[in-house]
């Protein structure tokens, strides 16, 4: 496999980082964008010329991530050329949450085939449920097949998200490559760092990703009173206070098997929140909150998760970071450190990203791909 990696430099020039031409074989073209580039007609036409065979997909962020690199106003690409392996691009569309498991089953419909190694998924960040999305494509897969991926962003302002499929960046845009046969390979690993404060509240009263009640009390109320001051800027603000979900009933993975979810909305109205995944009715919820170190240390263990199970060239390969928005946030001018933390555990590995509203990655409890919130997440693409 070869990758390169390019920056846009004007809004129709892509200048390669490392090599003077473009890889005109490349098959798949992932790019990551600022949400002031719009549609980025012109930056998609652009790597459509470069890169005439390639998919190109691409989505909005909340920041971009080339090497150590964290960027803004920016937009970064990697064009993919695989010696034998075979890819094919799927997508669907979301007008409301409650389209989002169709949406999975389309995709995976599309993708679907005996010998599908793996997916790499790029979706609409705030009108999806990411839970019911996963939950969805995994219905129409075989079991074997590795699903990674991210929510797009826009910065910490919640107002669109866009996503482009070998053509201009729109809302409500779903985008999934898979990849095909013996030789791909394809490791994960995601982490995150956060740390619980404050009791355990029952979930009383939800539906989907939208929570209603804790403890019989109204949802939105609740968390304006932890967040005192930081409240008047929900929800931006609630992204440095996510919500774990101890959950206990899920048949599919172990009793002490737990998950992250980010604030997308909030409803003054009938006072609830609206998250990017599942909040379970019945179980217990808990704010978190960041630290550092943590944080950071956190991002090297996705990337150490990650690499031990890679037995491909670091040279050859790519890794792709995803991570939440609310750790950029938290961590401000470290968030390169947290990149760092990843360097050292890939071994010279090239490597670029986004910082989305949500990470798809298999849990380390259980195997099967879910929707994370707060955590690094890390792929690793290459060939044996």
């Amino acid at each position: 496999m070869q990758s390169q990696q390019l920056k846009l430099h004007d809004a129709a020039t892509w200048r390669p980082e490392h090599q003077d031409s473009p890889l005109a074989h490349a098959q798949v073209v992932l790019a990551f964008m600022d949400p002031a580039l719009g549609e980025a007609a012109e930056a998609i036409r652009a790597l459509q010329t470069d890169f005439p065979e390639a998919d190109i997909v691409a989505c909005s962020t909340g920041g971009e991530i080339l090497g150590d690199e964290v960027m803004e106003g920016s937009a970064v690409a990697t064009a993919l050329a695989f010696d034998n392996t075979p890819t094919r691009l799927a997508t669907a569309d979301v007008q409301t949450s409650t389209d989002s498991f169709a949406a999975g089953q389309s995709l995976g419909m599309q993708l679907a085939d005996d010998d599908l190694a793996g997916i790499f998924v790029i979706s609409e960040g705030l009108q999806v449920n990411g839970s019911e999305l996963v939950r969805g494509l995994r219905e129409k897969i075989i079991s074997s097949a590795a699903i990674t991926g991210g929510l797009a962003g826009d910065g910490a302002d919640f107002g669109v998200t866009r996503v482009g499929a070998n053509e201009s960046l729109r809302a409500g845009r779903i985008a999934a490559v898979g990849f095909y046969g013996d030789a791909v390979r394809m490791s994960h690993g995601n982490a995150g760092g956060w740390e619980e404060f404050g009791p355990q509240r029952r979930i009383t009263r939800s539906k989907d990703n939208v929570l209603y009640e804790l403890d019989g009390k109204p949802a939105l109320d609740l968390y304006k009173k932890y967040l005192g001051d930081a409240a008047s800027e929900l929800p931006s603000s609630g992204l440095l206070f996510p919500l774990k979900i101890c959950r206990t009933n899920n048949e599919e993975t172990a009793d002490d098997h737990d998950a992250v979810r980010t604030i997308l909305g909030i409803n003054e109205e009938d006072q609830s929140l609206t998250f990017a995944g599942d909040i379970p009715e019945g179980e217990n919820a808990q704010l978190m909150m960041g630290n550092f170190e943590n944080l950071i240390s956190g991002a090297g263990d996705a990337a150490a998760n990650a690499a031990p199970r890679w037995g491909c060239d670091s040279k050859s390969s790519i890794g792709i970071l995803v991570s939440c928005i609310g750790r950029k946030l938290l961590l401000g001018q470290r968030t390169g450190e947290e990149l760092e933390a990843v360097s050292d555990q890939l071994n010279g590995m090239p490597t670029i990203g986004f910082y989305s509203y949500g990470e798809l990655s298999p849990h380390a409890a259980s195997g099967i791909c879910e929707l994370h919130n707060q955590t690094m997440t890390i792929t690793l693409l290459g060939e044996a």
